[in-house]
């Protein structure tokens, strides 16, 4: 006798709580397409203590948490759209420049998630884990009402905080490079350009334009729609031409922040459940502000406030304007120059500039001597290419934006850090591995130099605060631990972004003894695990790949870490961190200009975050 055949009266026949249980082992896709089954399935799978359990799987922010996050948007079926969709950008990302900072930790926020930059600090009174990390935002991404997305890059100018409104490129699960760009907008027909004075955007992110063209550029641009030729991509532009759109759309977007909006990103930690409710309050009225702010679009540095009964309109801003402000846009600048506001242009010419238009004047020179404009022809011909190549991506959409791009991209790495390109405006992901039974210590750890760990002494009150790290390689058949540092919070680098402070063998046991009797509570130091020989850095800068000599690592039976080198008996110690943690109990300080905010591309081997002004005695 057959069995009876199994249909949804099965699963319609399950209690809620029992069905959420079974909801766990399927993926949400797998309950968008039960629903569409029958409508009996669909009314089961809407269930909100179905999607509840997808976002407790998820395992990006607490359960109370998402009970209070679920206030801002329509449903758990929402919130998972959103949660899923930013997924992938949690976690730690770095940049090679400067090489005091760019390490940046993208966390949960309150219904979004944040990107802070670890400042380069010393060491506080305290220690590591009580003493304040100081941080500066980056940007956040906002998930809105019914679980899309909205990009908001930070920056500061003139002592005035901005957000820089964009958009979030569809997310790829596996990206490892974010990309700050700016994007063209959708095209329309030629026609709907003749008839149309301004274009709307989307989410009061997306800049519209008023176009006129000529004859000839319309009929070129309608060759171009009727042969499908590929849109301009904005990362085929030349540096020059790419930071220059950056800065111009950067400075038409910005929205200034007001007072209310400077408040908290994230709640502080729920031991202290007064301040964490209070922080809610505040971070439920800047997001509803920012919300609102987006979709209204209202220009807020224009002085311009509109009355209650007046229709706000979308951000215009005219061709004209993008080629005067890209024209006034300097070539050569310091990123953390702040804009003075003024509306006319005042020209620099850098050292470049002057040796090339002396060279320009030379070669042309020489030419007219000879009776010949062939080097002067070439030198107009790669101009215009380039300026062609820029007006080109500004022809190719009715709309630009900005845009935040989270890529995956084939990267090389050397010792668990990667590659960068050196003209990028990116982030690089580190993969922080989960600890296992064979890789016990692998992840992020945090500490200082000198004996006891953790805390100053006496004689030293500040130490640099140092960020490792710490992944597996096996190489010979030998299993190495390798310490890569991705943070230094001196005031001038020692030792550079990805290289490895120590190399450890965990098959090679080490002899050594440990050259301390006490700890930093006096008791004896008789707990000692683990002991492994190895090489540390050796000290200096000026090369990339640096010598090393001997030393030791040290494991305690209560987690903290100590390398040893030899000859000078220097000591590095080292504890495994949270950052998480550490920044909800951390002090921010004032973020970058806006650009140069999100990847600081000038090399520089000195702390650019010291001017900051600042109520902690913890900054270099």
């Amino acid at each position: 006798m057959l069995p009876e055949p199994c249909d949804s009266n099965m699963l319609l026949s399950l209690p809620d709580d029992v069905f959420a249980i079974v909801s766990e082992f399927l993926l949400p896709r797998d309950l968008c397409n039960l629903g569409l089954c029958c409508r009996s399935l669909n009314a089961l799978v809407a269930s909100e203590k179905i999607w509840l359990t997808q976002c407790d799987v998820l395992d990006i922010v607490p359960h109370k948490d998402l009970v209070e996050w679920r206030k801002g948007v329509s449903s758990y079926k929402a919130l998972c759209r959103f949660l899923l969709s930013v997924q992938p950008l949690i976690g730690l990302w770095v940049y090679q420049n400067p090489e005091l900072g760019n390490v940046v930790y993208v966390m949960p926020g309150f219904v979004s998630v944040v990107g802070c930059r670890i400042i380069p600090q010393e060491l506080g009174p305290l220690g590591i884990e009580e003493g304040p990390i100081l941080w500066a935002s980056v940007f956040e991404v906002i998930g809105n009402f019914d679980g899309s997305t909205t990009f908001l890059l930070h920056g500061r100018e003139k002592g005035i905080d901005y957000v820089y409104p964009g958009s979030l490129k569809p997310i790829e699960k596996s990206c490892n490079v974010l990309l700050l760009e700016v994007e063209p907008g959708q095209n329309k027909s030629v026609s709907t350009l003749l008839q149309s004075k301004s274009f709307e955007y989307h989410s009061g992110v997306e800049l519209s334009r008023k176009v006129c063209r000529s004859k000839s550029e319309v009929s070129m641009s309608q060759r171009m729609i009727g042969n499908n030729e590929a849109m301009c991509i904005f990362s085929k532009l030349t540096f020059g031409d790419r930071r220059k759109l950056l800065e111009v759309t950067t400075s038409q977007v910005r929205q200034k922040v007001p007072d209310m909006v400077i408040g908290p990103l994230f709640p502080r930690l729920r031991d202290d459940e007064e301040n964490f409710q209070k922080d809610l309050v505040l971070l439920w009225e800047r997001r509803s502000f920012l919300c609102q702010m987006c979709t209204l679009g209202c220009s807020s540095h224009m002085d311009y406030k509109p009355s209650s009964q007046e229709a706000v309109g979308p951000m215009q801003l005219e061709l004209d304007n993008i080629r005067t402000n890209l024209d006034c846009s300097s070539a050569m600048h310091n990123p953390l120059h702040e804009e003075d506001g003024r509306t006319h242009c005042i020209k620099r010419k850098s050292l470049g500039g002057f040796f090339w238009s002396s060279l320009k004047q030379i070669l042309g020179r020489s030419n007219s001597i000879n009776g010949s404009h062939s080097v002067s022809k070439k030198l107009t011909s790669s101009s215009e290419i380039r300026h062609a190549r820029l007006q080109e991506f500004l022809r190719s959409s009715d709309t630009i934006r900005l845009t935040l791009n989270a890529s995956t991209v084939k990267l090389s790495s050397y010792r668990a850090w990667p590659n960068m390109h050196d003209s990028r405006f990116a982030l690089y992901k580190l993969p922080l591995r989960v600890p296992r039974d064979d890789q016990e210590y692998a992840g992020l750890w945090g500490g200082t130099f000198g004996w006891p760990p953790g805390k100053p002494s006496e004689d030293k009150p500040g130490k640099a605060l140092f960020f490792l790290l710490l992944s597996y390689e096996e190489s010979q058949g030998q299993q190495h631990l390798i310490a890569t540092k991705i943070l230094e919070g001196t005031h001038y680098v020692l030792h550079p972004n990805g290289s490895a402070m120590f190399i450890v063998n965990i098959n090679d046991p080490s002899s050594e003894t440990f050259p301390w009797d006490t700890n930093a509570d006096s008791f004896p130091v008789n707990n000692i695990k683990h002991a492994f020989t190895g090489e540390g850095i050796a000290s200096g800068y000026g090369f990339r790949y640096p010598g090393s000599k001997p030393g030791s690592l040290f494991v305690f039976e209560n987690g903290v870490l100590a390398f040893i080198w030899k000859e000078s008996r220097a000591v590095l110690t080292l504890q495994r961190l949270n950052l998480l943690e550490l920044l909800k109990k951390g002090e921010r300080v004032p973020s970058l200009p806006p650009v140069a905010n999100f990847s600081y591309l000038t090399k520089s081997y000195s702390n650019v975050f010291t001017g900051f002004p600042s109520t902690s005695n913890c900054l270099s």
